[in-house]
C-alpha cells in the first residue's frame, strides 16, 4: 500500500509520551535457576558436578552420538579449562545440552601445534563425569582450573616461539538476519600455549626482546573495534550468494549441514585459522571467521509494519592498509580500501528466510542491493615523508596492457556479475595535475578492457568532477548524483526472494564501483545517494510505498543519513585515521558555518595519523593478516625499509606461471546472468524432514525450553534504532502528528502545526524545551542535518554571538520577537546550567542567517524594558554644591559615593607635572590638527611615526611607551 501522504491538515491525535518506563517497574529479580541470557556480554563457564555419584559412572558399553549425526554442529558458549601440561575446551550447542571437547597440548615444541579433537557427542551429565575425572588425574600437578569462559575461538599465532591462541571474551548484538544473530567482538585474550612458570613441566621459554616486540605490535590492532562474527550465518557472503547456495543445495538434495563456503576476501583471521584447519576435522564447529568493517541496523515503523534495514560494510583482507602506504592496486589485482557494502530491506512478517508452507528459503520479505568501493587500480603511489597535507601522486609503472586493472575487473566480475558501473569522482581539471593524471590513465585502461568485451557486457564508466560541482554555486550536486543513482539501480537490478510461483524473484547482474582519490568523503556521499535510490525500489518491491523514490527530509531518509554517515565515518577511520571530513551536509550544501570547524578538526586527525602513526597500524595490519611471517635469518618487521615485497607476488615465481593473455583476460563464465534456482522441496535424503533440519534459527533466537520472559527475547529489538525516535517531539504533545516515516517534516511540524504551508526560516528554541527534548530521547533526530529547509530544532547558547536572556510570554501569550517564550505569566523558571556535550554540538547549528535576522527583528524582553527605565530615570540631576553641610533632599545612593573609601586610595593625589603638562598639551587644539608639524616630532606619541619616515615598518616596531 501506499503510506505517503499529502500535506494536509491532520486530525486531532491523543499526545504520544516518549518517557522511558521507570526502572522499578520494569526491574525483574534476578534468576536463581538456568535462565539463559543471550545478550550477556561474557560467557557464564561449564557448571559441573565437583563430586560425581556413582550412579554417575559411564557404562563401558555406552553409545555415543558423534559428530555428523543431526545434532551438534555448531557450538555457540566455550570454556577453557587448564592443567599443567594442557588446555581443554568445552563446547557447547545453543541450548545447553549437547557438548564436546577439546584437548590442546601445552608441551608441544616451538613451532608445533598439537590438538586433539574428540568427535563423540556428550550430554551435559557426561561431560561432567569426564571434567572431573581429567580433575582427579591431575590432581598431584595441582588438577584442573578453569582458565576463562569465551564465545568463541579467533585461531592460532606464533611469532618467534610457542603457539598463542586467540579467543573471544566479549561480545554484543549488533543484527539479527532471518533468526541469526550478528555479534560485535568486545573484547578478547591472547592465550599463550605454553606451561607456567610454576610448573614442574617443561618451562615456557623466556620472552625475549623480539617476542616481546611482536607482541607490542599485535596490540596495536584493536580487535574490539569493527569486528564481526556470526554462528549461523555467513557474513562474509551477501544474501544474495547465500539464499542462491542454499536454493541449490536443495535442489541437488545435498545433505545438512553442508560444508561452508566462506570468502576468504573477507575473513580476516584467515592466517590464525591455517593452524586449526591443518589439526582440526571440523575446523569451523571450533573457530569463527571474523569480518572487519561496520553493521549496523535500524526499523522502519510504519502504521505498524516493520521493516528492518541493516547495512553491512566487509573491507577485504587482501592489500588492506593505511591511507598513504596503501594506494592504488597490486599485481595480484587486488586494490586498497576495498570495501563491499550491502544493504538488506525486510519486512519481519516472518522471522526466517523461509516462505510458509513450509517454502525453504523462498521468502519474498527479503531484499538487498550490493555496492563496491575501491582504490583506482593503477600502479600508483604517494610518499607522505614529507610535511603537504597532499602528496604529489606518482604514476610508478606504466602497463600498456593494464594487467592489474584487468585482474581487479575480473574478480568484480566472478563477485558480482556484470555489467560493472565505474562511477569515477576524481578531479578532472587542476592548475597542477594530481589526480586528473588518473582519471586520463583510468579512462585509458577501461577503454583498453571494453575493446574485448561483448557489447552488452562492457564495463560503464561515469567519469564526473564532483569535488568542482559542489563548490559551484550553480551546479545541483545531490541532483546529479540522484539521476547517476537512478541509471546505475535500474542498470544493476537487485535481489529480491521468492519461490517463483506466487512472488516473482528477483537478481542483481553487475555492481556499482564507486571512486575517488581516498574513497572516503566523495564516494560515501555518492554511495549513500545510490543506496537511497536502492532503498526506494526495496521498499517498492516489499510493497511498502507506491514508488520508487523518497523524498529526503523524511524520518526513513534522515534515519538512512544516519547510519550511512556512521558507515563512512568507520571506514574512513580505518583507512584515513579520522572520520569524514565533508558529510551529507556539505554536498546538499545545507551545512552550517561553524561546522567548519569540526571539517578542519578531521583534516588535522587525518594528517596527524597519516603522518605518525600509519607505519604503526601497517605493521599490525601486516602481522595479523600474515603477510609477515617471521623466519630464522630473514629481516625483522621493524626493520624492512618497505612491504612492498609482503604485498606483491614474488618477481622469481613469475616464470613458472602461465602468462595471461592481453585478449581473453576475462572468463566468460563470469559474465553469464545470475538466475536465482527455481524452489523445489527437498529430495532425496532431505526430503520429509523437519525444518529443524535445514536452519537452526527457531533454537537461536526463540531459545525453546530455556526459562525466559517476552521482554529478555525481545530485549535487542527494543535496543534498536528507529523512525519513531525522529518523529518530531511537539507535534506529539500537541496531537497533530503524522507517523508516516515518508513524510516530509518541515518547519509546520515543528513549530505550527495549525498551518498548511509553514515559513521557510528557523526556530529558535530556549534551553528549557532544548531539555525537555534531550530527555525525551530526540537526539538522533536533532543530530540529523538534512533539507533545504531546517527540520531540526536549535539552540541559541552561542553567548559570544547573541546573548541569552529569559524571553517571557506578555499577558496576552504573545511571543515577542523570534525567540520562543520561556515562561508563563512572567515566573522565572530558568538557571544557567553548564553546557553539556550535547549541548555544544547544537550549538555549532547555528548559522550566519540567523544572526542577521536576530539583528533585523530586536526585541526587548520585560526585564530589558524595567533595567532601561531605571536606567532612564536614575537622579543624576544634583543641586549645585555650595557648602558642605548635606542637602536635605539627596539620594541615599549618591551619599553612599561621596562618603566612601574612594578619597583614601589616592585617585586625585600623586600626578607627575610633566604629565600635567603633557595632558594639556594634549587638549589644546591647533588650527589644523590633522596636519604634523615641524614641532609635533619630538613628541612621545610620534615615535612610531619618525621611525616610518625613516624607512621602518610600523608592524615591526615594540610595543611604544
Amino acid at each position: 500500500m501506499n503510506v505517503e501522504t499529502e500535506d494536509q491538515s491532520l486530525p486531532k491525535f491523543p499526545p504520544l509520551h516518549h518517557n522511558p518506563p521507570s526502572s522499578e517497574g520494569s526491574r525483574r529479580p534476578p534468576s536463581t535457576g538456568n535462565d539463559v541470557d543471550d545478550d550477556e556480554c561474557t560467557a557464564r563457564p561449564f557448571q559441573r558436578t565437583r563430586s560425581p555419584n556413582s550412579d554417575m559412572k559411564r557404562n563401558k558399553g555406552a553409545e555415543y552420538e558423534k559428530v555428523g549425526d543431526q545434532g551438534v554442529c555448531k557450538m555457540h558458549k566455550f570454556s577453557l579449562y587448564e592443567t599443567a601440561v594442557r588446555y581443554y575446551i568445552v563446547g557447547a550447542d545453543v541450548m545447553d545440552k549437547k557438548f564436546r571437547i577439546l584437548k590442546i597440548d601445552r608441551e608441544a615444541d616451538a613451532g608445533n601445534l598439537t590438538i586433539s579433537e574428540d568427535e563423540i557427542v556428550y550430554t551435559k551429565k557426561e561431560m561432567s563425569q569426564l571434567l572431573n575425572a581429567i580433575d582427579d588425574g591431575n590432581k598431584s600437578t595441582g588438577g584442573m582450573k578453569l582458565r576463562c569462559s569465551t564465545w568463541g575461538l579467533l585461531g592460532f599465532i606464533r611469532f618467534t616461539g610457542s603457539y598463542y591462541m586467540l579467543v573471544i571474551t566479549k561480545r554484543s548484538q549488533v543484527a539479527m538476519i532471518g533468526g541469526h544473530f550478528i555479534y560485535s567482538v568486545d573484547g578478547t585474550e591472547l592465550v599463550p600455549l605454553t606451561t607456567g612458570p610454576s610448573s614442574r613441566f617443561k618451562t615456557s621459554d623466556a620472552k625475549n626482546a623480539e617476542e616481546a616486540r611482536f607482541l607490542g605490535i599485535l596490540s596495536n590492532l584493536d580487535l574490539t573495534r569493527s569486528f564481526y562474527f556470526s554462528y549461523s550465518y555467513d557474513i562474509t557472503r551477501t544474501l544474495q550468494h547465500n539464499i542462491m547456495t542454499e536454493r541449490a543445495a536443495l535442489a541437488q538434495g545435498c545433505p545438512y549441514p553442508h560444508d561452508q563456503d566462506y570468502n576468504s576476501m573477507f575473513v580476516w583471521n584467515s592466517y590464525l585459522l591455517q593452524p586449526a584447519k591443518s589439526a582440526l576435522k571440523n575446523t569451523f564447529d571450533w573457530c569463527l571467521p571474523v569480518i572487519h568493517g561496520y553493521i549496523d541496523q535500524a526499523a522502519l515503523s510504519i502504521y505498524g509494519r516493520t521493516v528492518y534495514l541493516t547495512i553491512i560494510a566487509r573491507r577485504s583482507r587482501y592489500f588492506a592498509g593505511a591511507r598513504f602506504l596503501k594506494r592504488g592496486a597490486n599485481d595480484l589485482g587486488y586494490v586498497a580500501n576495498d570495501v563491499e557494502t550491502e544493504q538488506i530491506v525486510s519486512e519481519v512478517l516472518t522471522t526466517s528466510f523461509h516462505a510458509p508452507g513450509p517454502k525453504l528459503f523462498a521468502s519474498p520479505n527479503y531484499t538487498s542491493y550490493v555496492q563496491h568501493r575501491g582504490s583506482i587500480p593503477l600502479y600508483w603511489t604517494q610518499d607522505n615523508t614529507g610535511v603537504t597535507p597532499k602528496p604529489p601522486i606518482e604514476l610508478n609503472l606504466v602497463d600498456p596492457f593494464y594487467g592489474a586493472a584487468a585482474l581487479h575487473f575480473d574478480n568484480l566480475f566472478e563477485r558480482y556479475g556484470a555489467p560493472v558501473y565505474v562511477l569515477n569522482l576524481v578531479k578532472s581539471r587542476e592548475r597542477t595535475p594530481r589526480e586528473s593524471k588518473l582519471l586520463h590513465e583510468f579512462t585509458n585502461a577501461i577503454n583498453y578492457l571494453n575493446q574485448f568485451l561483448p557489447k552488452e557486457k562492457k564495463i560503464i564508466h561515469k567519469a564526473w568532477d564532483m569535488s568542482r560541482a559542489s563548490k559551484s554555486r550553480d551546479q545541483d550536486v545531490i541532483g546529479t548524483l540522484e539521476n547517476i543513482a537512478e541509471e546505475v539501480v535500474t542498470t544493476t537490478g537487485f535481489f529480491q526472494n521468492g519461490d517463483g510461483r506466487t512472488t516473482m524473484p528477483r537478481v542483481q547482474n553487475g555492481i556499482a564501483r564507486t571512486n575517488c582519490i581516498d574513497c572516503l568523503d566523495r564516494t560515501n556521499a555518492a554511495q549513500f545517494v545510490i543506496g537511497k535510490r536502492a532503498l526506494g525500489h526495496q521498499l517498492h518491491a516489499l510493497g511498502i510505498i507506491g514508488d520508487t523514490s523518497i523524498a529526503y527530509d523524511t524520518d526513513a531518509v534522515n534515519l538512512f543519513t544516519h547510519m550511512y554517515h556512521d558507515h563512512g565515518d568507520t571506514i574512513a577511520v580505518q583507512y584515513g585515521g579520522s572520520q569524514l571530513v565533508n558529510t551529507m551536509e556539505t554536498y546538499r550544501k545545507i551545512n552550517q558555518w561553524t561546522s567548519h570547524s569540526r571539517d578542519m578538526v578531521e583534516s588535522f586527525k587525518r594528517y596527524y595519523n597519516n603522518s605518525f602513526l600509519d607505519g604503526q597500524r601497517q605493521e599490525a595490519y601486516n602481522l595479523f593478516l600474515g603477510n609477515y611471517i617471521f623466519a630464522q635469518g630473514q629481516p625483522m618487521l621493524w626493520d624492512l625499509a618497505t612491504d612492498y615485497y609482503l604485498h606483491h607476488a614474488d618477481p622469481r615465481a613469475w616464470s613458472n606461471k602461465v602468462r595471461r593473455s592481453y585478449i581473453n583476460w576475462y572468463t566468460p563464465s563470469f559474465l553469464e546472468k545470475r538466475v536465482l534456482p527455481k524452489y523445489v522441496d527437498p529430495l532425496g535424503v532431505t526430503a520429509n524432514k523437519p525444518l529443524g533440519y535445514f536452519d537452526d534459527y527457531w533454537l537461536e533466537y526463540y531459545k525453546p525450553l530455556a526459562v525466559s520472559s517476552l521482554l529478555k527475547i525481545f530485549s535487542y529489538m527494543g535496543k534498536m534504532n528507529s523512525t519513531l525516535r525522529y518523529i518530531p517531539f511537539r507535534s506529539t504533545q500537541e496531537g497533530r502528528y503524522d507517523l508516516s516515516p515518508f513524510k516530509v517534516r518541515t518547519e509546520a511540524d515543528q513549530d505550527v502545526p495549525d498551518k498548511k504551508k509553514a515559513k521557510k526560516g528557523v526556530t529558535i528554541v530556549d534551553p528549557s524545551e532544548e531539555q525537555q527534548l534531550a530527555e525525551a530521547g530526540e537526539d538522533d533526530s536533532l543530530s540529523i542535518k538534512s533539507g533545504t529547509t531546517v527540520t531540526t530544532k536549535r539552540i541559541s547558547i552561542q553567548r559570544w554571538l547573541q546573548p541569552i536572556q529569559e524571553k517571557e510570554k506578555a499577558e496576552q501569550g504573545q511571543v515577542h520577537g523570534i525567540m520562543k517564550g520561556s515562561g508563563v505569566g512572567g515566573e522565572e523558571k530558568k538557571q544557567k546550567e553548564k553546557l553539556t556535550p550535547l549541548d555544544k554540538s547544537k550549538a555549532a547549528q547555528w548559522t550566519f542567517t540567523q544572526v542577521v535576522n536576530e539583528s533585523l527583528n530586536p526585541s526587548v524582553s520585560v526585564q530589558e524594558q524595567d533595567d532601561y527605565s531605571r536606567y532612564v530615570s536614575h537622579p543624576l540631576t544634583l543641586p549645585l554644591v555650595v557648602s558642605t553641610e548635606l542637602p536635605t533632599e539627596i539620594n541615599n545612593e549618591y551619599l553612599e559615593y561621596v562618603n566612601g573609601s574612594w578619597k583614601d586610595i589616592g585617585i586625585v593625589t600623586g600626578i607627575k607635572e610633566e604629565d600635567l603638562a603633557e595632558y594639556r598639551d594634549f587638549l589644546t587644539v591647533a588650527e589644523n590638527p590633522l596636519t604634523v608639524m615641524e614641532e609635533d616630532g619630538v613628541k612621545k606619541r610620534y615615535k612610531a611615526y619618525r621611525k616610518w619616515l625613516l624607512g621602518k615598518s610600523l608592524f615591526k616596531q615594540q610595543p611604544i611607551d
